[in-house]
């Protein structure tokens, strides 16, 4: 009899013959090259969700060995968005204030070569733009998003008394820099327009929720294209509502405290991006910023303290805004965008959104979903670290803020998306590969679909390291057809499951405690029974000996009786002779007269 695989979904026989061609589906006709990634999944019948995985297993897959952990070059990854001019690799902070007020911007480019590369992805205005090749199909998400928020607010006046402040703080700070650029433009003549659409950020800016809510498609259509990067800082603060100078004061107090976390914190800095500039030199700003960030947190939420992966993403938050900000921004993805879930003890979240993945790339990629049954694939071996660091271990880092763009306004949903379409893109791949060649794989080669070759760079000025077809990508990724109701249902069935083993799991308990009281009963049982023993051989030692003190008695008596009859026939004797004496004398006397 055949057993069927906890994770395998229903009407899937493991050792039926159609199994073992999925691999050679890919390269040659096969009834199920029907199933090879669907374009338009449509979302209809439900399989068995795959089995939650445990903490333990999760927390050995997440981010491998110490000795892999972010040895990749990033800054010499950055990737170039199929456009006509490429940049020169830098990293340079922009000093934008106003008095003593500090704000910096870590850009990957220099401001000439900034201009380009923005006037290339700006040179239309986003909110009136006609590409078709732009679909907007993330408007669904942020409307969700904007709703969550209100949501809080409503329930947390204060939050949004100071959402409105910050947002005010943000405004003026979008016109200072606007009225910086422009005037460095307009002073020095070398510098190429940014092309940044100043009229179309500046509406956004001014009040973010009203315009996402009225113009939900052109924001996500201009998200999609990617956030200028002088914005993007002000801009992933007012999506998610974190501009907070309370909370930023509570930063700087928290400063002044010890964290226990320290010395582990120390130990992984120089992990995180160690060929980034920023973060390079062990006493520069940017290891100091991430190190202060990290142990803000650590002291702030006890609960989560410090874990593996957090500096990845306060490193992609810090390389664009001030640590400050950076801390208000992390604090409101751990509570507001629910990723605190990841970093719990048992990582709760983390578990439904490997389930969420599973049955997404069950619906969407059924073949690759039975290849990697079949090779015993789990989506925690290679998935949860892309989760746990929002794509920003091992990607490249523009790559990253792309990702970050769409996560901030959309939610954290959003990485899903990115997750399915790189398997969809390497899915032919994928099913030509085994068990350790997809894992290593997914760790080093998952980006080669969208990687520009060298031969394609011929038009791209002083190109440097590798450059990645960045649009495309997201584009990809925003095309998907996965819909919030998709994930609720999902997260719905995982939480009957949940459910469900709770309450197996409340049963089993409650059987184990009665177990347990009935071994308490059984032992005091047998120590009574024991101590019942004890008496019982007790009573039957006085028996004994009361038994052979009777015999003493009665031996003791018998002597005493046979004593008794000696006697009693010695007086017997005794008085029958006395009698005879008697007669006798008697019978003398009357014969004498």
């Amino acid at each position: 009899m055949t057993t069927k695989s906890p994770d395998m979904p229903i009407g899937i026989d493991p050792n039926h013959p159609v199994t073992d061609s999925v691999s050679a589906s890919a390269g040659g006709s096969s009834p199920l090259d029907s199933l090879l990634s669907p374009r338009a999944a449509t979302f209809d019948n439900y399989a068995l969700i795959p089995e939650a995985v445990g903490e333990s297993e999760l927390r050995e897959d997440v981010l491998d060995d110490e000795s892999d952990f972010s040895m990749v070059p990033l800054s010499a990854r950055q990737s170039t968005a199929s456009i006509g001019s490429n940049t020169s690799i830098k990293s340079i902070a922009t000093q934008v204030g106003k008095g003593n007020r500090r704000r910096t911007t870590v850009l990957s480019m220099t401001r000439s070569e900034s201009s380009t590369l923005a006037r290339s992805l700006h040179k239309k205005s986003a909110s009136a733009s006609s590409d078709q090749s732009v679909t907007g199909n993330n408007s669904p998400f942020i409307l969700a998003r904007l709703e969550s928020q209100k949501e809080q607010e409503e329930y947390g006046p204060q939050s949004h008394r100071t959402s409105v402040d910050g947002q005010h703080k943000l405004q003026e700070e979008f016109v200072r820099m606007q009225n910086e650029i422009q005037e460095e433009e307009e002073e020095d003549s070398n510098i190429a327009n940014t092309g940044i659409d100043w009229e179309f950020w500046g509406a956004v800016i001014s009040d973010y929720q009203k315009f996402a809510s009225e113009n939900p498609a052109s924001l996500a259509r201009a998200i999609e294209r990617g956030i200028p990067d002088t914005l993007r800082g002000m801009m992933w603060q007012l999506m998610a509502a974190a501009k907070d100078p309370e909370l930023e004061g509570t930063y700087l107090n928290l400063l002044k405290e010890s964290s226990p976390h320290e010395k582990a914190i120390t130990r992984d800095l120089g992990r995180t991006f160690p060929h980034h500039e920023f973060f390079t030199d062990g006493q520069g700003i940017g290891q100091e910023n991430l190190f202060n960030v990290l142990k803000a947190y650590s002291l702030y939420d006890p609960a989560v303290g410090y874990c593996q992966g957090l500096p990845f993403i306060v490193a992609i938050l810090l390389l664009n805004m001030p640590d400050e900000e950076a801390f208000s921004l992390l604090v409101r993805l751990m509570y507001s965008y629910d990723l605190r879930g990841h970093f719990l003890p048992e990582m709760p979240k983390l578990q439904l959104r490997l389930v969420q993945f599973d049955r997404l790339i069950e619906e969407l990629l059924p073949v690759l979903h039975i290849h990697f049954l079949r090779q015993g694939v789990k989506s925690s071996m290679f998935c949860s670290q892309w989760f746990l660091t929002l794509f920003s271990y091992r990607f490249p880092l523009d790559i990253a803020f792309r990702i970050y763009d769409n996560c901030l306004a959309s939610g954290i949903e959003a990485i899903f998306s990115f997750s399915i379409v790189l398997l969809q893109k390497n899915e032919d791949v994928l099913l030509t590969l085994k068990f350790d060649e997809i894992l290593a794989f997914m760790k080093t080669r998952v980006f080669e679909k969208y990687k520009i070759e060298r031969s394609d760079l011929t038009n791209l000025e002083n190109a440097k390291g590798e450059a990645y077809q960045v649009d495309e990508f997201v584009q990809d990724a925003v095309s998907l057809k996965i819909t919030p109701f998709m994930l609720d249902s999902y997260a719905h069935e995982y939480e009957d499951l949940i459910r469900i083993r709770d309450a197996h799991a409340l049963e089993v308990e409650n059987l184990r405690q009665s177990n347990r009281n009935f071994l308490a009963q059984v032992k005091t049982l047998e120590d009574s029974l024991a101590q019942l023993n004890a008496e019982h051989v007790q009573i039957l030692n006085e028996l004994v000996k009361s038994r052979l003190r009777n015999e003493e008695i009665e031996s003791e008596l018998v002597r005493y009786k046979l004593l008794y009859a000696e006697a009693m026939h010695q007086n017997d004797e005794a008085m029958s002779s006395h009698s005879r004496l008697s007669s006798a004398s008697r019978m003398g006397s009357g014969a004498n007269p």
